[in-house]
Formats: C-alpha cells, sequence, structure tokens
C-alpha cells in the first residue's frame, strides 16, 4: 500500500494562484511570514531529538479560526528550510484543503483508510514547493469517527513518518466533535487556533480542558487577527506554561 520514491512535479500538476490565494505561501504579507517562521522555530527547536516524533496536530475551539489556513502556512514555511513535510486534512467532514490549494478532492485520506486507494494515489506532491505534499481528506465518509480511531490510521501515520520529516495534521475544532481529541493521540502535540473576539473566554477553557482530559501536549498557540490591544483573556493559558504563542494580525479566514 504504501511506496515513495523522489520524483519531480508531474507535468500539468495544479499551482496556486497567489492573486486568489493572498492568504497563502508566498501571498502572505511581511508580517504574517515572520509570524509562521517564528512558529516555525519554536516548534523545531521542540523537537531536539533527532528520534522524536514529529507529528503536530493543528485545532481551534470552534470553527472559522482560521487552523485550516494556519496549517497550511505553517507546513509551508517548515518545507521551505527544506524539510520533507506531509500536511493531512484530517478533518473528514467539511473538508477545504483540496479547494484553498487548488487539487483534486479525491481520492484521499478516507479512501486509503478504507483501502479503496494506495498512498501514491492520495498523496499530492509538491505543492507550493517541491518538499510538501498534501493529502486532502477525500470522499466524505458516514463514520469519520471510526476511521480517525482506527488501526489503519494510526498504521498511516507511523508509516508516514518513516518518510516524512513533519507530518501537519489539519484537525477539526475540538468543541465541535470529537475527532481531534481522537487523533490527538497520534500526535507529539498540538497547536491551537484562537481567532480574537471570536471564541468566548468560556468556549476556549472547555478546549483546553478537553484537550487536558485526553492528555494531549499543547504546544502553543497561534493567535489569529489580534490587535495589540486585544484578546489579553487569552493569555493566562500562555502564563500557565501551556506554549508558545504567536499572533498575526487581518482577518487571515473567515472560514475554517
Amino acid at each position: 500500500m504504501f511506496s515513495f520514491k523522489e520524483k519531480k512535479a508531474q507535468k500539468g500538476f495544479p499551482s496556486v494562484d497567489f492573486e486568489q490565494k493572498r492568504m497563502i505561501g508566498q501571498g502572505l504579507n511581511f508580517a504574517s511570514s515572520e509570524a509562521y517562521k517564528l512558529l516555525r522555530t519554536n516548534l523545531m527547536f521542540s523537537f531536539v531529538d533527532s528520534d522524536a516524533k514529529r507529528v503536530i496536530g493543528i485545532t481551534s475551539s470552534v470553527k472559522g479560526e482560521g487552523k485550516s489556513i494556519t496549517s497550511i502556512n505553517l507546513a509551508n514555511a517548515i518545507a521551505e528550510t527544506g524539510k520533507r513535510v506531509l500536511l493531512v486534512e484530517c478533518d473528514l467532514r467539511l473538508p477545504t484543503m483540496a479547494k484553498r490549494l487548488n487539487l483534486k478532492s479525491e481520492p484521499g485520506l478516507s479512501n486509503l483508510l478504507v483501502g479503496l486507494s494506495s498512498s501514491s494515489e492520495v498523496v499530492r506532491r509538491g505543492v507550493l514547493r517541491a518538499t510538501l505534499d498534501v493529502l486532502p481528506a477525500g470522499a466524505v465518509p458516514p463514520n469519520a469517527s471510526e476511521l480517525l480511531q482506527s488501526s489503519r490510521m494510526q498504521y498511516t501515520i507511523e508509516k508516514f513518518s518513516e518518510y516524512y520529516d513533519y507530518i501537519l495534521l489539519d484537525l477539526p475544532p475540538v468543541t465541535v466533535v470529537s475527532d481531534a481529541l481522537i487523533v490527538s493521540r497520534l500526535t507529539a502535540g498540538m497547536v491551537v487556533v484562537v481567532r480574537s473576539d471570536y471564541a468566548t473566554k468560556a468556549v476556549l477553557g472547555e478546549t483546553m480542558r478537553q484537550l487536558k482530559y485526553v492528555n494531549a501536549k499543547v504546544l502553543g498557540f497561534v493567535f489569529n487577527g489580534v490587535k495589540e490591544s486585544a484578546g489579553n483573556y487569552y493569555k493566562k493559558y500562555y502564563r500557565k506554561g501551556y506554549g508558545y504563542e504567536y499572533g498575526y494580525g487581518g482577518n487571515e479566514d473567515d472560514g475554517k
């Protein structure tokens, strides 16, 4: 099922129109680009052990906080260093990755997990840059949670970890469905995206409670659209030692 060989981007491979995707990759403004580089640097320092499992989950409290855009840009920032990166869309219920990156939506992760497709068929190679591969969600299944907690999912991540330096998992919001909590056991830690003036203090608190309940390690926060004078109530979680904090201005994403 799993076979990977180095190869050049195929002729006709879809490219991103940065005029339309100004919040992705090279279309980022300077401040946002630097924020992702800072996030990248500190996350890479979190994995000083060469044998450490470099699987990172990206989630949020609710839909619309920008976790998918964050996943894409963080994956791109890491790949910029020459590391081999796989971005996996684990939001099987409401997938958006393929549309954002102008990729075919199927086959994808769900097709791989049920045995309908092989790894070479579902992974899109060389997206945004040569060392960044993307695995979209694929067909929307009726049993998303069951697929994500299956032994096949665990096996899939373990096999991909043998090839890639970093694997980033774009996960559903924590308080909406249990999927992010289920997949967190496969990660070395989680990054929580928080959109300014969007998720309430109570909702963010519930997110942290649920992550703590499943023993998920929180590596840090990404504060999306935070102005200098806003978002102070988020800081208490940072001060309690949950991890690094990062921020970038503007409305990065009005979707996921």
